[in-house]
């Protein structure tokens, strides 16, 4: 597991380019994918680290509101469509693909799955969710994301400062340091905010 925090001053080094922006990703290896896997296999295996699954485990892990179903928006979040990488996916296209699983799979029409829907689709139709071409499925936040895809991959818990040159470090601690940069600004600005009961009657709006 990586580290939950990372010293300002790793930050700093790394964003002025005193540490290699191209590393060698010694570490772990990817899994390998079978090429020939269904896309279930792959997201599963690239997403999950998981290479043996049921079709009630698939279900929820991707029921991210835990109610039993999912909606056009779980669908989307599963393929991958709320992620950064594929922003410039039209809206057309992002309605399509969960129109397209909820035609497959939807038998009451209700515009939901349910998980007895998926399970007879996977166990019953022996089928499989289809390839959309929106890449592996990454739906995780972005620290999951930076865990699954490169920390696990490359990196261990005897890992020096030093190790951590890879340009995906690089761009992880540089999306920290924004962040903290933005939550000191808004900080600031909340000590300057303005308190109207402080102000004399005459010169409050009406």
């Amino acid at each position: 597991m990586r580290p939950t925090a990372v010293p300002l001053s790793l930050v700093a080094a790394l964003l002025a380019g005193q540490v290699s922006a191209h590393g060698n990703h010694g570490g772990q290896k990817p899994v390998a994918v079978d090429p020939n896997a269904t896309w279930m296999q792959k997201h599963m295996a690239e997403e999950h680290h998981l290479d043996q699954f049921d079709a009630a485990s698939f279900f929820a892990l991707h029921d991210f509101n835990s109610d039993g179903s999912w909606d056009a928006d779980e669908i989307q979040r599963t393929y991958g469509l709320m992620d950064p990488s594929n922003a410039h996916v039209p809206e057309d296209r992002r309605a399509a693909v969960s129109r397209e699983v909820l035609n497959l799979i939807d038998r009451d029409g209700d515009g939901r799955v349910s998980r007895e829907e998926f399970v007879r689709f996977i166990d019953v139709e022996r089928r499989t969710l289809p390839d959309m071409g929106t890449g592996p499925g990454h739906h995780g936040d972005d620290e999951y994301e930076y865990e699954i895809h490169h920390w696990e991959k490359y990196h261990n818990d005897d890992d020096t400062l030093e190790d951590l040159n890879h340009p995906e470090d690089i761009e992880h601690f540089k999306k920290h340091e924004e962040m903290e940069a933005e939550q000191r600004r808004l900080e600031q600005l909340e000590k300057l905010s303005i308190v109207e009961a402080n102000i004399p009657a005459k010169f409050r709006r009406n």
